[in-house]
């Protein structure tokens, strides 16, 4: 893949930005088609409901793993030098973080990529969360709420040698892919028994696909930059919610990069997705009450992400897909505080 010409022509912001909107437009309109969510994952999975929600998350987590580890072996891809492996990571950021998170989730009935999908569906509701969730994390990053997550991220660190699940298990990449396979049949398991449609199930790929794709463009564009340091990533939705929105109060803010990118992409995609389903619609809140849980949601969801570096998407896929050990830690802790946080506010109203 040989980014070098087009480097040379538009410069190594333009293309690396160019890069983040074409894959978040492919994102947008896969996790719309699919209905892609880890909360109704993690609602099906804890009341023993219909598979098919669980199924689509394997489908898009399982393609994550295999694409992802099927281009490191392949030698197209090293990732040895993100984020999530090679600097020094917080263990109880991770665990603290994904708890919160996960609690958040169930306030807000959708993880914060959801949350964008639906917002650019006309969901009133997920636009407000958006929103209160870009703040959060922007505020968690840099603001006020700075401090105490410093704190509780120095609680329990981790040198960046030692995040590597799959180094320190001594598995290497083909235990790796192995391990994403086991995924993939689990899904195929689900899928079959809820009888998924073949836009819910091949969506659900397409997701994981593009969380893969993202991981080897950002490599390949930063092994072939002339000026710039461009960092190896891939898909996350903390971060970059609230680069965008510094973007958009104070610009020109951040400069442009692969995250400036990603979120309009993500936006555009869903909308264009929904678009051409019919299924553009204008939902808003129905009392204060849902507005007021929304919101609680939003700001557990925006601390939570930043504290445990990631979102349900950024930890729970994407760091997943390279095995680093903050990010299935931070996954636990969102699969464990979703379970509990419905157990105690949405069950018991489901119950006869």
């Amino acid at each position: 893949m040989d980014f070098g010409e087009l480097l040379e022509s538009f410069g190594d912001k333009t293309v690396i930005a160019v890069a983040g909107l074409l894959i978040g437009i492919a994102f947008g309109i896969f996790a719309q088609r699919s209905r892609f969510c880890l909360r109704s994952a993690v609602v099906a999975f804890w009341r023993r409901e219909d598979g098919g929600r669980l199924a689509i998350w394997l489908f898009a987590f399982a393609a994550a793993l295999c694409a992802t580890q099927a281009a490191i072996l392949a030698d197209w891809l090293d990732v040895s030098q993100a984020r999530q492996l090679s600097a020094r990571g917080s263990l109880s950021g991770a665990l603290i973080g994904g708890l919160l998170f996960g609690t958040g989730m169930i306030l807000a009935r959708g993880c914060s990529s959801r949350m964008l999908v639906l917002a650019a569906n006309g969901n009133l509701r997920a636009l407000l969360t958006g929103l209160v969730f870009a703040v959060t994390a922007q505020a968690s990053l840099n603001g006020l709420l700075s401090p105490l997550r410093l704190w509780l991220s120095g609680l329990w660190t981790i040198d960046g040698g030692g995040r590597d699940l799959l180094a320190s298990a001594h598995l290497g990449h083909l235990g790796g892919l192995l391990f994403g396979l086991a995924w993939l049949l689990a899904a195929v398991v689900f899928a079959r028994r809820a009888r998924l449609t073949v836009r819910e199930w091949s969506g659900a790929i397409g997701v994981g696909l593009s969380v893969a794709l993202a991981w080897l463009v950002t490599y390949r564009i930063g092994s072939q930059a002339f000026d710039a340091v461009l960092p190896v990533q891939s898909l996350s939705f903390t971060g970059p919610s609230a680069d965008v929105l510094m973007l958009v109060l104070s610009p020109p803010g951040q400069p442009w990069d692969f995250d400036i990118g990603l979120v309009p992409g993500v936006v555009l995609g869903s909308f264009l997705a929904a678009l051409w389903g019919k299924e553009l619609k204008l939902e808003g809140f129905k009392d204060g009450q849902s507005m007021r849980r929304y919101i609680a949601g939003a700001l557990y969801m925006g601390f939570g992400g930043m504290l445990a570096g990631g979102c349900a998407v950024g930890a729970g896929v994407s760091g997943a897909a390279i095995f680093a050990l903050t990010a299935w830690l931070a996954l636990i802790g969102m699969w464990a505080g979703a379970g509990l946080a419905d157990a105690l506010l949405d069950r018991p109203r489901h119950r006869p």
